[in-house]
């Protein structure tokens, strides 16, 4: 509970509260004037025979309960400035931690509900807190000020029993949010235990086994019941609590005035006392304890939660020795979409090192795509491990692997913006040789300062991520068909300068053209893997062969500059067309849609 206080108290400290706190003032005129202006309408007033000068002081109350009101009303308009930025940065403390378990390989999954629920209700409660507990010390310190102008000795009276009230009242928070804490967990195992015995009612009642069933229940059931009885009893001594502060001081000062009379003080006096007792410190004590009680627990647990889910932030990663190479290996790797899934990958064994550029082919679905999330971070091996260096892949830095896939992400904002997104400290000669190497200048020189996603086609889009990706500090680069939406002239300028790069570049091959630029080639068929270089392939691994034979068959006229002898004729330029990037002249079939593929492409 200390932990979210200070959270809260520190996120105040960090806010503007200026106009907060002077327009509290005048809020706490009516509770300062109150008892002071019934003692003097009484004595001075009705008692004295003089009813104007008894209204008129009763008039006087009224105009400072109007001020207040006007204080309280600008007070509200003040308040977003301190809830609005808090909720913001739970918001960005909510997403970055999702993103980064994301990258390291452990998905959050409550992130939704902890960013469109728990993060409303912990902006309401704080909001309401700040309320509630601002009114109460107004109140009070109004309430001491008037009281000190009436009579000190009244003060002496009531103070002690509201302030024992109060701080016993206080005394209760701790355990009482163990007791909300208790009763939320109580809750959420029940309504599991609950839905696991419903979702099998049928079966249940198929095979006689409701005293099983309901014995799965029995206990949680009992446990949610101990939990609320608990919450009952808290509840309870908050109600004696406020016996102690909001009452005792009434019936103390009324079991006083016999002998406050003897003491001289008036009958005004002693009314004047009651009204600071009824109207000021009972209504503030049921406030703050109502508040905080109900709100104020809530905001405690539920804050709580966040923080407890959110305490990894970016940036924080595990410490690991610098290591000797940055080998990426995989050991008997195996991973299932389902407990009961057949698997995509079993028992793969692949070791890339550090520097080496590897492509990867095989039919669509068979396993491309989860071999590079895997890679990456972003899923976890049912069984098997993943090592970068050494280090476990769930364990990595985000900054040592990107992945680009095929459906590549950019955003609204400056095209600078967009390219440095990996590596924001990017000089302008690092960017202009970054879009040299990938053949992103006529696309860059085009687009100008501002980027506009909607008006890019997905090719144009795809050499963006090119670019961010080849300027990134990334140990590891993995293209998931990341030039798919390129000719094949582009795709390759594209490949070969990662290839020049330096570090470790897999690339899931949209053409088999791709592979065959690569030092070595691994073949996913479904059941097995084979890995090796382009001759020792088409020799031994039956799917490679067709894969290439029916590539080599369908292709037309070679480029006399094409060292590999792979890529199909095509001019050099770049042109915007069909909603790919694209090459001047002639590149095979076009299929439906405008998507211009040559035949026999690896699919993803």
């Amino acid at each position: 509970m200390k932990r979210e206080v200070r959270f809260g108290a520190a996120a105040l400290l960090g806010r503007p509260a200026f106009g907060l706190l002077t327009w509290s003032i005048p809020e706490a005129l009516p509770a300062a004037v109150s008892g002071l202006a019934v003692a003097n309408a009484v004595d001075e007033g009705f008692l004295a025979g003089r009813p104007v000068t008894g209204f008129a002081w009763l008039a006087g109350l009224m105009l400072a309960s109007v001020i207040g009101a006007a204080g309280s009303r600008k007070v509200f308009q003040r308040l977003g400035e301190l809830v609005e930025p808090f909720r913001d940065d739970l918001v960005r403390r909510v997403v970055g931690s999702a993103l980064y378990k994301s990258v390291s390989g452990r998905p959050d999954e409550g992130a939704l509900a902890r960013l469109t629920r728990q993060v409303e209700i912990v902006r309401d409660t704080f909001a309401g807190l700040i309320v509630v507990i601002r009114s109460f010390l107004i109140t009070v310190v109004g309430v001491v000020i008037g009281l000190l102008s009436l009579q000190p000795t009244i003060m002496l009276l009531i103070l002690p029993p509201f302030l024992i009230g109060f701080i016993a009242f206080l005394a209760t928070l701790g355990f009482a949010a163990a007791r909300q804490r208790a009763s939320i967990m109580a809750d959420e195992k029940l309504a599991a235990a609950a839905g696991t015995v419903l979702a099998g009612t049928r079966d249940i009642v198929a095979s006689g086994a409701e005293e099983h069933a309901a014995a799965m229940v029995a206990g949680p059931i009992e446990d949610q019941a101990d939990a609320e009885r608990a919450l009952a009893r808290v509840a309870a001594l908050r109600t004696a609590c406020f016996a102690v502060g909001g009452w005792l001081p009434l019936i103390v000062l009324l079991a006083a005035g016999p002998w406050l009379a003897g003491q001289g003080l008036t009958a005004g006096l002693i009314m004047g006392g009651l009204t600071y007792v009824l109207s000021g410190l009972q209504p503030a004590l049921q406030a703050v304890i109502a508040g905080v009680g109900g709100s104020g627990l809530r905001f405690v647990v539920t804050l709580g939660r966040i923080l407890d889910e959110t305490a990894v932030q970016p940036g924080v990663v595990p410490q690991h020795d610098e290591p000797e190479n940055n080998d990426l290996i995989l050991r008997d790797v195996t991973f299932a979409y389902g407990p009961h899934a057949e698997p995509v990958l079993r028992d793969l064994d692949l070791t890339v090192l550090d520097g080496e550029h590897l492509a990867v082919v095989g039919p669509s679905g068979i396993g491309k795509s989860t071999l590079a999330s895997l890679v990456c971070g972003l899923r976890t091996p049912g069984s098997g491990t993943i090592r970068l260096g050494g280090v476990p892949a769930a364990e990595l830095s985000p900054e040592a692997r990107v992945l680009i896939p095929q459906q590549a992400y950019v955003f609204t904002g400056t095209l600078r913006e967009n390219l440095t997104y990996l590596r924001p400290a990017a000089t302008d000669d690092e960017i202009q040789a970054a879009v040299a190497a990938v053949g992103a200048g006529d696309l860059v020189g085009r687009i100008g300062e501002n980027l506009d996603p909607a008006g890019l086609s997905a090719g144009e889009r795809q050499l963006i991520a090119l670019v961010r990706a080849y300027l990134s500090p990334a140990k590891v680069v993995v293209l998931d068909e990341a030039t798919c939406h390129l000719d094949p002239v582009a795709e390759r300028r594209a490949e070969e300068a990662f290839a020049r790069r330096g570090g470790t570049l897999i690339v899931v091959a949209h053409r088999i053209s791709s592979a065959r630029r690569a030092e070595r080639i691994l073949v996913l068929d479904g059941v097995s893997a084979a890995i090796g270089g382009h001759d020792s392939l088409l020799k031994r691994s039956p799917l490679y062969r067709d894969l290439w034979g029916h590539w080599d068959c369908s292709q037309p006229a070679r480029l006399p500059d094409d060292p590999d002898g792979v890529d199909p004729g095509a001019g050099t330029g770049l042109v915007h067309h069909f909603g790919q990037v694209v090459a001047h002249g002639p590149l095979g079939q076009r299929e439906p849609g405008g998507d211009l593929r040559p035949g026999g492409a690896v699919g993803g």
